[in-house]
Parts: structure tokens; sequence; C-alpha cells
């Protein structure tokens, strides 16, 4: 479902994407991740079993958070949970309170310090959250790595900015889809990225029927397409018939796109949108509905 500003495109694409930022949902979304994952193996100390393996790693973890990474003197530090100000209460504050980037750095530190048999499951648990709340980076070994930046972003945003109303409806579409927290539709995100680059196509021809052959052979014969260039982009699109296109490979329904494939898509066709529109402006070609 989308909300008003995102149908109004008020917001920008980096707060879609969440780039330099974090809402409220996904660092909600991102500590629960880390309990259910990291923070639940502790449990009390029993009278009789004492403090069992996981309680004991756990500790010495926070050990490490408070003196390596909030630096803070190991005389001062309290126990794990108290009825005082706790250690654990003490990384969720900071993990809460502080900026974006802080809690990732926390993330990376937890998983470089952790115990090599949590590391996969903490991993999948908070690449599952990034990905559901459309942030733009992943866990990759143990770091918070970025999966957009900001020269794709830059693509994208121009391509809203100065194409027709149709193909930004088309591309704004593709936004809404590919950055859905709840229900994300890669395969029609896909679709629509597409049918922007088709949209461009006939407005470029100015043939209601065109596709992208017509539209590079508009650019052919001003002189300013090189051969290779030309069968570069067709390949890459994969606009033909053949079964093995990308076109037809990602929006077959026996195929499942991934967040990945929709990224691509959407990136690709705005930067060959602005390609043709930059070609255009040089050839001074005349554009009907821009």
């Amino acid at each position: 479902m989308s909300l008003f500003s995102q149908r109004k495109e008020i917001r920008p694409l980096s707060k879609a994407l969440q780039v330099e930022s974090m809402d409220d949902e996904l660092r909600n979304s991102l500590w629960s991740a880390l309990t259910s994952a990291l923070w639940q193996r502790w449990a009390p100390y029993r009278f009789v079993s004492g403090r069992s393996l996981d309680t004991a790693l756990i500790e010495d973890l926070t050990c490490k958070i408070w003196v390596s990474y909030l630096k803070q003197p190991l005389d001062g530090m309290p126990a794990f949970k108290s009825s005082g100000p706790s250690c654990y209460e003490i990384v969720r504050r900071h993990f809460f309170e502080g900026q974006w980037w802080q809690s990732y750095d926390l993330i990376e530190f937890l998983l470089k310090e952790s115990p090599d048999v949590w590391k996969n499951t903490m991993r999948k648990a908070l690449n599952a959250v990034l990905e559901m709340e459309s942030a733009a980076y992943r866990i990759v070994d143990e770091e918070v790595v970025q999966i957009t930046d900001t020269t794709e972003i830059e693509a994208i945003e121009t391509a809203l900015d100065t194409t027709s109303k149709v193909i930004r409806l088309h591309l704004s579409r593709a936004l809404e889809l590919l950055s859905d927290r709840k229900e994300p539709d890669y395969r029609n995100s896909i679709k629509e990225s597409i049918s922007a680059v088709e949209a461009a196509s006939k407005l470029l021809t100015a043939k209601p029927k065109a596709e992208l052959g017509d539209c590079l052979k508009v650019l052919k014969s001003h002189g300013s397409l090189h051969p290779a260039f030309e069968q570069a982009l067709k390949k890459l699109y994969g606009y033909s018939s053949d079964e093995g296109g990308i076109r037809h490979a990602l929006t077959d329904e026996s195929v499942v796109p991934t967040c990945a494939d929709a990224k691509f898509m959407l990136v690709a066709c705005s930067a060959f949108i602005n390609f043709l529109w930059t070609k255009a402006a040089e050839l001074r070609i005349e554009i009907d509905g821009q």
C-alpha cells in the first residue's frame, strides 16, 4: 500500500531506500533480530546449574562492547541484567538513541566479536530485516555493505525529474513496488521499469508502437551511435524475442525475481532514459510530450 507522500513523490529516493537514514521501523526490526538471534541466549543464573555456556558468552560479549566499543572503564561496568542501569540497557539505549550509522557500527562489532556458531543466524535475521525495510545495506560476511550507491540514486532521481508524465508514472510505480515495506513486488517493479523505457522509445520516435530497436535506429540515423554500443544496449536490456533475454528471464512466471534484480532494472532503465534524453538534446531531436 502506497502512502500519500509516496504517491505525491514528496519523499526523496534516498529516504525510500534508507541510504543515510534509519527510521523507527527499521531500527526496531533490527533490534528485534538481534534479540532473537543474540540477546535471548542469556538466562539468569540457576542456583543448582549455575551459569550456562550461552550466558557466559553473552556476558563476555557485552564486556567487549563496554571496553572496546563504548570505551568505558572496566571497573564501572554494571551487570548484564540488574535492577539499576544494566549493561544491556545501556547498549540498547546506545543503539536506539545514536545516529543511524552508530547502529550499523554496533551491528558490525557484534558480528565480528560474536562466537562463530552464532554469526550465520545473526546474518540471516539481519539481512531479512534490511531487505524487508528497504535499507540500502546488506550484511556481507561480517560487514555492513551498501548495495545502492549515490550514483545509482542520482540516475533514478534524474529520470524522475526530467522525463514526461507517463515515464515518471512508470518509474514512480517501479520504485513504489520495489520499496514497499510490507509486500514488495519485484516482478511488477521490473515490468514498470521496462515500460518506462518503452514509453521513452515511443516518445523519441513519435511512434505509438515503437520499441527499443526503433529508438536506437533514430539515434543511429543521426550518426550518433556506435554499432558496438548499439549491440551492447540491445543485449543488456534483452528486448529481443530470444528466450534467454533479460526481459523474458525476469518476467517469466517460472522465475522468482529478487530485490537485486528489480533494483538493477530500475537503475539501468533510469540511466538509459537519461542517456536517450541527453542524446536527443545534443542532436536537437524534438520529443512530443516532453
